[in-house]
């Protein structure tokens, strides 16, 4: 039997006194995700650990600088990190529905070749991971988008995104949860709320999570 291929290179950098970022080189990839989250588990359970937040192939950690040494917490995210992974299912499956009548449609068709119908019908047909929330509560950052639909963000953010947009931004696609100042590909719509200061939980989704959008008839 071959052994576990050898993980990505972990680099633990500190920022400022009181937090360590480890981040990992390379293209973004699910399997560097899947990493990230089982070190962040795993590292809950570490004495001084005082919070954590998972982004793109890097997990921010922080701690009592007064009560911790940040070289012994490395070393022991080092030792974590290279454990051999344990197999992760991943989260449930959220659909959500879409009005595909984005202002940026016919720019995203124009940019990759395709007909506005056909980049609907190529970005509802993937299934999509969430990789980590980010941004503003609740936005979430969603993997799997097809390559054939890959589009730059604008080169003018636009200062005011409507909640609920649906964009896409560079290999990604995500969802707008509150207006924002936003510099994403707005292709669609939905109505769904992503985001709920009084529910527990208060983001409808999560890492790990799958993601189905669902083709809504426009008016």
């Amino acid at each position: 039997m071959n052994p576990p291929p050898a993980p990505p290179e972990l680099l633990i950098r500190p920022l400022g006194e009181a937090a360590l970022c480890c981040a990992v080189a390379g293209p973004i990839a699910l399997e560097h995700q899947q990493r990230i989250w089982q070190l962040a588990a795993a590292l809950e359970k570490t004495d001084g650990v005082l919070g954590l937040v998972p982004g793109m192939n890097n997990l921010t950690l922080t701690f009592d600088p007064l009560h911790t040494d940040p070289q012994a917490l490395a070393q022991a995210a080092l030792t974590l990190w290279n454990k051999p992974p344990r197999r992760q299912a991943l989260g449930r499956l959220v659909k959500i529905p879409v009005r595909y009548d984005g202002p940026d449609l016919g720019d995203v068709a124009t940019h990759c070749g395709l007909s506005p119908d056909e980049v609907v019908r190529r970005h509802a047909a993937a299934e999509y991971v969430v990789y980590f929330i980010g941004f503003q509560p609740g936005f979430a950052y969603l993997g799997g988008l097809d390559g054939s639909l890959h589009t730059p963000r604008r080169d003018q953010p636009r200062t005011s995104v409507p909640a609920g947009s649906v964009g896409i931004g560079g290999a990604q696609t995500g969802i707008y949860p509150l207006a924002t100042p936003g510099g994403w590909q707005l292709i669609g719509r939905t109505a769904l709320p992503l985001f709920d200061p009084l529910a527990d939980p208060p983001t409808l989704l999560a890492p790990g999570d799958r993601v189905r959008f669902v083709p809504e008839a426009t008016p």
